[in-house]
């Protein structure tokens, strides 16, 4: 029978090299014509939204399929951490996840079971029909999926912060990442994550000292560069949907006098 080999995933290891600067794009359009041609312009991750974007699972599917190939690692973040959803990702092929709204130690130890098969987690056993396990071809993949599956969790609320050290010290998971749009508007500060970078740089060295790699989103140079200074190592440097507002403002902009 003809095997094919378990993709290897690159962000999983590209993440924990030091001094790494991954610069990412938030996909949020749900299209799969979008996201290839942000995977040929050469983003080094690209996150496709299924919390805020128009996503479900076959939307999620195409786009893994548009980025097949490319050197950019496809991240998928799901509407809501939950055991069910992230099992329909992982068959989808994802092999990378970003799991929202993350506020206590017991919700990242259910993130961390979600992802693995019996008996560390509870992912249920489908791989032979799916593409994660490219439907049977992969040999041993129920063995091994767990190698290249990068989970990551996201903190954005006071409750998250308040349970940082807890959260970044539950074993099994690849890193953090700190959103700051939510953070913000939980710490009383909506649409004005300036007001919050204490806390964010608060929640990088409490993540750093646990050892867990560090992501976030800025979308201005500035911010960005702050925050690979401070140690992250990959970072949401724009959005599909802003890039497109702010190209097409310009290009009018162009024609008024």
């Amino acid at each position: 029978m003809t095997s094919v080999a378990l993709p290897r995933n690159e962000f999983k290891v590209a993440i924990r090299q030091p001094g790494a600067r991954l610069k990412g794009l938030w996909v949020a359009m749900g299209s799969a014509t979008s996201i290839e041609i942000a995977a040929e312009v050469g983003y080094d991750w690209l996150l496709i939204d299924g919390e805020h974007g128009p996503n479900d699972l076959n939307t999620v599917l195409d786009q893994l399929r548009a980025v097949h190939g490319y050197p950019t690692v496809p991240v998928v973040r799901p509407p809501h951490a939950d055991p069910v959803l992230v099992k329909q990702v992982l068959d989808l092929g994802a092999q990378t996840l970003l799991l929202p709204m993350i506020n206590t130690r017991e919700e990242a130890e259910l993130m961390v079971r979600a992802v693995n098969y019996a008996p560390e987690g509870i992912r249920g056993v489908g791989g032979v029909i799916a593409r994660s396990g490219r439907w049977g071809l992969i040999p041993n993949y129920m063995r091994d999926a767990k190698n290249e599956i990068c989970t990551i969790l996201q903190i954005e609320s006071e409750e998250g912060l308040n349970n940082i050290d807890e959260i970044a010290a539950v074993p099994g998971y690849d890193a953090i990442f700190i959103g700051p749009a939510d953070l913000s508007a939980s710490l009383g500060h909506p649409d004005d994550a300036a007001a919050i970078q204490d806390k964010v740089r608060y929640a990088f060295e409490r993540i750093k000292a646990h050892g867990k790699a560090i992501g976030s989103l800025a979308w201005d140079p500035a911010t960005a560069k702050r925050y690979f200074d401070w140690g992250a190592s990959f970072v949401a440097v724009a959005g599909d949907t802003d890039v497109l507002v702010r190209g097409l403002q310009a290009e009018l902009a162009a024609y008024e006098e």
